[in-house]
């Protein structure tokens, strides 16, 4: 047995000083909270920590350091009516945990109740069903590692699964392919920068569980929204190895990218936890302190409040809680070099009592705190629970999901009644979500397909979910998919079907770049990805949902898309446009197809699809980052999202004598050699198409 020296309360979890290890652990409600120490053969050795501060539980033990696996046992109260789950028999994981070592095997033991009889308590052992936590080396040769700080208007994002996007890549070495290593190979980081990508979304990397009902139908939690451990990297997206090298391969990950001028943002989940509801399994949080770590009803302390759908909800009413999260924020900034966090449910974070409060707690944290609050924030911002849907309402130094965006972009183009004044606003940065709370344009961050949903082939080629192999009779996913299949449900040989959905996703991709805000592209769509209609692919960990790189259908598109907006800031523009002026001395201008302004009837028509939009690059208001003036090209969009070809007008000559053609959906390589055309000249627009023209 080795000593245990009392040892501090602070930092939490396990820290390695280069001569030993101190353990903290929290939990207000702990009679006693033991150290569980495991050997290379499994074999368990148990401490008990002999220091208790502010209910932080805490001991040092000299010679145990980097490698070495552990777990903790908490004996306390188990009274579910009054929110208390201890039980010493269940081995625990430490929340804040740099590193896991195996999975959860599932049995009935990591239960704290007999499946005959919830009400009888479980004392049998779950430690050999349990994965171990582990010492972890905090030291990296970093070298001159710097954040590429991309400011938000030059952004363009780009969604991914750290497994599914490098799984099948040909280039990448097999043993790398699905890791941190082949997110990092030079192929890889080459494609992002082809597309023009400046920061990867990292769908979630947090150590996480699969829910026992997925496993039991043989499938996965593949998304990973279903964390474990906040500080941890998920063990199985390392090549390396388990016992701490995970968090060397992503830490050499972040570098990588970083010297590519790429950021790296987390998809992270701290509306709730693995443990699911007061059935789930105890595995950390449960068992440690479950009222604290969880927000439970007040009428009966035996059940979770849910707002996320997924059985429990993280209590951020709570300052441990709370101090969890900011923890593991800090974290992941400081340690790991991360540029920013996509927060999953964000809304869930901001109740209190039962209402969504914007000036919740937790932000108000993240306003204040130096970290934090100086990299990217983007919200999803809407939970399940009722008045969760917040669109717009988060403080200023947040940006957000912006699914008004998506909805909207969709409708416009499979040609929905109404919907052209409202495209404009999104196409504009949404100055009417935003404007108000004195946020700017990239506030809004555009997407028309994420992971949770369509891919964007499929956007253009299913009416309806397909979602039969997920195993719950297709109940599962939305509905609500606003998608058209032009004309056949799924695949087909008819081209022009398929010249027709070709065309559609170039109209998408065009929007996504040309509108004000941050574009996010949803990976594998430049590669024509599809699910085969599954909408709901979160539990697909095969070639379902990963990409498959034997096409390359938009990328030369995309890349044209990025270059034209970054060479062109009136596409990435810092201030909302503000219409003063008139016609062609305005910062934008809306143009009927007869090259006239537009007027109220006129956007007031319901069958409207069509309209024509001017960019002036010369009314640009706002300086470039050492106050000069910025100049641009101005140009004029064309666009045509009903079903016949339309005749376009040009504006007359003060608003350009010359125009040149620089993008054309309705050609398949998106771009076609036209002569050039002069003021009041006539364009034929391709039905359900989009043209940019640039003043020569």
């Amino acid at each position: 047995m080795l000593e245990v020296w009392p040892g501090d309360p602070y930092p939490l979890g396990a820290t390695w000083d280069g001569t030993g290890t101190n353990f903290a652990l929290f939990s207000e409600v702990a009679r006693r909270v033991e150290l569980c120490l495991f050997d290379e053969r499994g074999r368990e050795t148990r401490y008990e920590l002999p220091e208790v501060d502010g209910f932080v539980w805490h001991g040092y033990l000299p010679g145990v350091g980097p490698g070495r696996r552990y777990g903790y046992r908490v004996h306390g109260p188990f009274d579910p009516r009054e929110g208390h789950r201890c039980n010493p028999a269940k081995l625990l994981l430490d929340p804040y945990g740099k590193a896991v070592e195996g999975n959860v095997r599932w049995h009935e033991s990591l239960f704290s109740y007999r499946f005959t009889d919830p009400d009888v308590l479980n004392e049998d052992d779950s430690a050999p069903y349990m994965p171990k936590n582990v010492v972890v080396n905090p030291f990296f040769d970093w070298g001159d590692d710097r954040p590429p700080r991309v400011p938000y208007h030059e952004s363009v994002i780009y969604e991914a699964h750290v497994k599914g996007l490098t799984r099948l890549h040909p280039g990448i070495p097999e043993e790398q392919r699905g890791t941190y290593a082949g997110l990092a190979h030079p192929v890889m980081i080459d494609h992002l920068l082809d597309l023009g990508v400046t920061a990867v979304e990292l769908m979630p990397v947090h150590q996480s569980v699969p829910e026992h009902a997925l496993v039991a139908r043989g499938l996965d939690n593949y998304w990973g929204y279903n964390t474990i451990g906040f500080f941890a990297p998920h063990n199985s997206y390392s090549s390396s190895g388990r016992l701490g090298e995970q968090v060397l391969e992503f830490k050499a990950m972040v570098r990588a990218l970083h010297e590519a001028g790429i950021e790296v943002i987390l998809d992270v989940v701290y509306n709730h936890t693995a443990e699911g509801d007061h059935l789930g399994p105890t595995l950390s949080f449960r068992g440690i302190d479950n009222a604290s770590y969880y927000r439970l009803r007040d009428d009966d302390k035996r059940y979770h409040l849910d707002y996320t759908g997924c059985g429990n909800s993280l209590n951020v009413r709570s300052p441990h809680a709370l101090q969890l999260i900011m923890d593991s924020l800090r974290y992941w900034i400081l340690d790991m070099h991360v540029d920013g966090f996509r927060f999953d449910l964000a809304s869930a974070l901001a109740r209190e009592l039962h209402d969504v409060d914007r000036l919740a707690a937790f932000f108000d944290l993240v306003q204040q705190d130096p970290v934090v609050s100086q990299v990217k924030l983007i919200a999803e911002p809407w939970d399940v629970g009722e008045g969760g849907y917040q669109v717009g309402n988060f403080p200023p130094l947040w940006t957000e999901w912006n699914g008004k965006y998506r909805d909207t972009v969709r409708d416009f183009w499979r040609g929905s009644y109404a919907t052209m004044p409202e495209f404009a606003s999104r196409l504009t940065g949404s100055s009417d979500l935003y404007e108000h709370s004195a946020r700017r344009p990239f506030a809004s961050i555009n997407f028309v397909t994420c992971h949770d949903g369509f891919t964007l082939h499929d956007l253009v080629s299913y009416d309806h979910k397909h979602n039969e192999a997920n195993g719950e009779d297709n109940r599962d996913g939305t509905d609500d998919n606003r998608s058209w299949n032009c004309g056949h449900e799924g695949p087909t040989r008819d081209p022009a079907v398929r010249r027709l959905r070709a065309r559609q996703k170039r109209n998408f991709l065009a929007t996504l770049f040309l509108s004000q805000g941050v574009p996010m592209l949803s990976h594998g769509d430049e590669l024509g990805r599809t699910q085969r209609g599954n909408n709901n692919a979160y539990c697909q960990d095969n070639e379902l949902a990963w990409v498959n790189w034997d096409d390359a259908e938009d990328v030369e598109f995309v890349r044209s898309l990025s270059r034209l907006r970054r060479d062109h800031p009136v596409f990435r523009r810092r201030r909302f446009f503000t219409g003063t002026g008139t016609g062609a001395a305005a910062d934008i201008a809306w143009l009927t197809p007869a090259g006239e302004i537009m007027t109220d009837q006129d956007w007031n028509v319901g069958f409207a699809k069509c309209l024509g939009v001017f960019l002036n690059g010369d009314a640009i208001t706002e300086p470039d980052r050492r106050g000069r003036r910025v100049r641009d090209d101005s140009f004029l969009l064309l666009i045509n999202a009903g079903p016949d070809p339309l005749e376009f007008t040009l504006p007359g000559a003060e608003y350009g004598e010359r125009w040149t053609h620089t993008l054309d959906t309705a050609e398949p390589g998106g771009v076609g050699e036209r002569p050039l055309a002069k003021a009041r000249a006539t364009l034929k627009i391709a039905d359900r198409s989009l043209s940019v023209l640039r003043r020569v």
